[in-house]
């Protein structure tokens, strides 16, 4: 961490910030994302908890050089994390209501589960891959692609959901439990998301519902059936 008091123009701000990764939160890299055109002020904000309107009072903005270089410092740190393959071995949520932090195991199978929860997340995945591959090609996909953190977050929601809160599958409840997968280290929740994104490539190529199959099974069956009446063989 980096803590300085720091003068403005009607008194004196603490600023801290976190210069490791680890010390930054799922929550607080997707705000950072979600805005393309972030400065240095808007990121010590998200970092340090500060409105940017209360840093903007500071009077020297040479005083932002340290928090400045520490930003830097972590965007480089979060393009080595895509390429961490370190999953943790469990992870701690802080539930509404609990006075216990609640300790879920990170299953070595990360298969997910019910199927409510596997559908959903594979619906994120195959949407993101595929806007990806629109807008950069499919050729080496695998190698240029870093899935949103917003979408890490949406699979993540939908995979601890279950086994976080011992609650039955309900997509509306996961979408209030995105609120706490953001408070998840960013090096926790990256690797695990990342597992997904890469151990499911078919899922870049939208499947045929099982609905759509036994419809499809359906007519090809009167069809034959039509055509036999006419003493036609099908091959």
């Amino acid at each position: 961490m980096i803590e300085k008091t720091l003068k403005t123009t009607d008194g004196k701000l603490r600023v801290k910030i976190p210069t490791q990764l680890s010390d930054v939160t799922l929550g607080q890299m997707m705000a950072m994302q979600a805005k393309p055109q972030l400065n240095d002020i808007e990121a010590i904000s998200i970092l340090s908890g500060i409105a940017a309107d209360d840093l903007y009072s500071v009077k020297n903005i040479d005083d932002f050089r340290d928090f400045g270089d520490a930003v830097l410092s972590l965007s480089y740190q979060i393009k080595y994390l895509y390429n961490s393959e370190a999953i943790p071995k469990q992870v701690t949520f802080h539930l509404p209501g609990s006075v216990q932090p609640t300790t879920v195991k990170v299953l070595q199978k990360l298969a997910v589960e019910p199927a409510g929860a596997f559908m959903a997340a594979r619906d994120i995945i195959a949407e993101e891959i595929n806007t990806h591959i629109k807008q950069y090609g499919e050729s080496d996909w695998k190698e240029n692609f870093n899935p949103s953190l917003n979408a890490c977050c949406q699979v993540l929601a939908h995979y601890f959901f279950c086994r976080a809160t011992g609650e039955k599958y309900n997509e509306y409840k996961v979408e209030e439990f995105c609120n706490q997968v953001k408070n998840m280290r960013v090096t926790e929740a990256l690797p695990i998301a990342k597992h997904f994104f890469t151990c499911y490539p078919n899922l870049s190529k939208p499947k045929t519902s099982y609905w759509h199959r036994l419809l499809r099974v359906w007519k090809k069956g009167q069809v034959s059936s039509r055509l036999k009446s006419l003493n036609i063989s099908t091959p």
